[in-house]
This record gives structure tokens, C-alpha cells and sequence, in this order.
């Protein structure tokens, strides 16, 4: 009997130890677990992240690029993301909708620093860096864009978005050349094959463009290309409203303590490099939590590009709609969802798992739960941002 229960005992704790390493230590390294294996999938969601106290009264934005929320504690959800310096880079602008019709689009001859088209020679790998992916029916190799690569399912029609929406700017967004792999903000390749497509625009110098912040990365592009600055606004974690509007005039973030406040210190400044110093402020400081509580809860059968699943909290997540298409005759609708996920990384078109041919649609009507190569949504977790009007 007692070794029955050693026995047993021994076994508790072989458990138990896998548990650690699976959601803790491999995740606190920067190694990351595959399908369904969502633990730490968003930052830590405490106010204001939780940043250490060493941060206060820090301002954020400085000449020196030294940003509010340097010194970051952060938890194991956190990846040890030490997030709040600038990166310094010299981003030359975004391409709105439209800018690659012509056949020039990013991937192509746009290579510029910062924004879409950003690779720098990062997204054109050599073939031994490439992978298979997407059903060959599905794909069309030479396509550049999320509309001109992949294909309607047979039966099926592309919506057509309002004309200077954000579903149409979504449905156009500039794709690296097919097979290119995921990579991480430090240049490591992801190991899991759970893409269809990757979006050719930077992700940064450091751990901040992650699950969230590629949906306000997206909503923000958008809003930007179109000069509708007013509408750029994200909430912190603890409700600072951080309106871009107010950035670009020349005030900065300070943060204290659990506090935030505006501080004049540049001149008014529109440019895409100042626009993303704000991005990169934002991403500190916003989250699933703060995303979740700033966007409307929608009824599924609305669902429109630019709608988003999402899961609140810590840990949290979050993917975007970015198509959809129609089965004209039974009505039947079907989606693409896109994600960055932890560390920061290439934001990616996800395949369905359920299908083994690497086809990125998911059909409507998926039943109780939305399953994703790395993280399981409900029919009720579904967003939209407030101001999206003619989305």
C-alpha cells in the first residue's frame, strides 16, 4: 500500500512539474507552446501592466528615447518583456489602400523602413527558409495582397466592403512573398506552422507589437492613411485615453505610479515616425483588458472585417477579421482571421486547424466555440471599435 502511494505521489508531482514548464518556464524563456496551449498568450493585464515603481515619474518620449515604462517587472505572462525604450528607427511612411492596385505593391520594389512594405530584405527568404502552406487551390502564389492571394472557397463570393472602409483597406493589406515564415522582433523564425500568409509590415526592434497591439496596429494604419487622426485613440490599461491627436501636437505620456498625464515637450509633428513613437506608447500600456473594455460586444451573425475575437485579461487574446466571403445561393458566410501573438511577431493570416490543407477560412456558424491554432474563442467574444461606422 505504501508504494502505491509513493507511487502515486511521484506521479503528482511529474505533473505538476509539466505544468510549470509548459505554461511558465518555457514561455518566461522565450520559448513558446504550440496549438491550444494558450497560457501567457497577452502581456500582463495589471494597471498600467504592472510596470515597476522604478518607472515613475518617467516621461515618456524623450530626445533620448527613453519612453515611461522602462524597468518593466512584468510577470511570466510578460515574457520578461522589458518594454519603454525607443527604438530609434526612422520609419518613412504607411501605404493606404490603393497604393499597390497599379501592381507595385509592398513585397515588390517597396522597401521602405517602417510600415508596410518594411522587410528591408527580411520578408524575401531563400527557399530553404520556406514552408508549404495553404491548399494550392486556395492560394495564389503571385498574389500580394490578403484579396489577390488567397481564393473564395469554391462557391463562394469576397464581400465587397464600402469603398474607403476598413474592411476594404484590411482586405488589401500588402502580404510578404507566399511561404515566407513568421518571424519574431529579434529576427528568430517561429517555430509553429500555424500561418496561410504573413503581412508585410514591420513589427519593431523590440517585445511590444504583440496580440492586442496588432489590432490597434491595423486600426490605426487605417485611420492614419486616411488623415482621420481625431479618430486615433486607444485607452491604457488603467483608462488613460491616449488620443494621437494630443501626440502629435508635441505632448508625451508621463507615468507615475499607477497615474498618467500629458506633458508639453515637442513641436507639432504629423509624421509616420512620430506616429509610431505613439504606437509603440500605446502598445505599452493597452492590452486585451483595455482593448476589451473600449470596443462594443457584437452578436456573431453581424460579423464584418475588422471585427474582432476577443478574450480579455490575463492571460488574454485577441485575432481580426480581415475577410469574408459568401455562398450566394445558401446564404453560408466564411472568414479570415489574422494575430501577432507573444513574443512579438509578424502579424500572420492563421490557417484553420480543423482542415488540414492549410486553409485560412472559418465558417460562421463554427458552433460554441471558435478554435484557433493558438487559442480558443466563444460565439460571444466578438468586438467591434466603437467609431467603426463605415467599416
Amino acid at each position: 500500500m505504501k508504494k502505491i502511494i509513493i507511487a502515486l505521489l511521484i506521479i503528482l508531482l511529474l505533473i505538476i512539474s509539466i505544468e510549470t514548464v509548459v505554461t511558465k518556464i518555457l514561455p518566461a524563456i522565450g520559448i513558446h507552446t504550440p496549438f491550444g496551449i494558450s497560457a501567457g498568450a497577452d502581456k500582463d493585464e495589471d494597471l498600467l501592466r504592472g510596470k515597476d515603481a522604478a518607472a515613475d515619474d518617467d516621461t515618456a518620449g524623450r530626445d533620448e528615447g527613453d519612453a515611461a515604462g522602462k524597468n518593466i517587472s512584468g510577470s511570466a505572462e510578460d515574457m520578461a518583456s522589458t518594454r519603454g525604450r525607443e527604438s530609434g528607427r526612422k520609419d518613412t511612411g504607411p501605404i493606404g489602400v490603393g497604393a499597390w492596385e497599379s501592381g507595385n505593391g509592398p513585397g515588390e520594389n517597396s522597401r521602405e523602413v517602417g510600415g508596410f512594405g518594411a522587410g528591408d530584405g527580411a520578408g524575401v527568404e531563400d527557399d530553404a527558409s520556406r514552408e508549404s502552406v495553404g491548399d494550392v487551390s486556395l492560394i495564389d502564389e503571385r498574389g500580394v495582397t490578403v484579396a489577390g492571394r488567397i481564393r473564395p472557397p469554391e462557391g463562394f463570393e469576397r464581400l465587397k466592403p464600402e469603398s474607403g472602409s476598413f474592411g476594404e483597406f484590411l482586405q488589401n493589406l500588402p502580404l510578404k512573398p507566399h511561404g515566407t515564415r513568421v518571424r519574431y522582433y529579434d529576427g528568430n523564425v517561429k517555430p509553429w506552422d500555424v500561418h496561410a500568409a504573413v503581412i508585410d509590415l514591420d513589427v519593431g526592434e523590440r517585445d511590444l507589437q504583440q496580440c492586442a497591439d496588432a489590432v490597434i496596429r491595423l486600426r490605426a494604419e487605417y485611420l492614419y492613411s486616411k488623415g482621420l487622426y481625431d479618430q486615433i485613440h486607444f485607452n491604457f490599461t488603467n483608462g488613460f485615453n491616449a488620443e494621437y491627436k494630443k501626440w502629435m501636437e508635441g505632448y508625451r505620456i508621463r507615468v507615475s505610479g499607477n497615474d498618467a498625464r500629458w506633458v508639453k515637450q515637442k513641436d507639432r509633428d504629423t509624421g509616420y515616425g512620430c506616429f509610431r513613437e505613439y504606437l509603440d506608447m500605446v502598445f505599452t500600456y493597452a492590452g486585451t483588458l483595455s482593448l476589451s473594455e473600449e470596443m462594443e460586444r457584437i452578436d456573431l451573425q453581424e460579423l464584418k472585417p475588422g471585427d474582432v475575437f476577443l478574450k480579455g485579461g490575463s492571460p488574454g487574446h485577441c485575432v481580426i477579421v480581415v475577410d469574408m466571403a459568401v455562398d450566394p445561393e445558401r446564404g453560408e458566410k466564411v472568414f479570415i482571421i489574422a494575430q501577432s501573438y507573444m513574443p512579438a511577431q509578424d502579424i500572420h493570416i492563421l490557417k484553420n486547424p480543423s482542415k488540414r490543407d492549410g486553409d485560412p477560412w472559418y465558417p460562421l456558424d463554427f458552433g460554441d466555440e471558435l478554435v484557433t491554432p493558438e487559442w480558443t474563442f466563444t460565439a460571444d467574444q466578438v468586438y467591434r471599435f466603437a467609431d467603426d461606422s463605415n467599416a
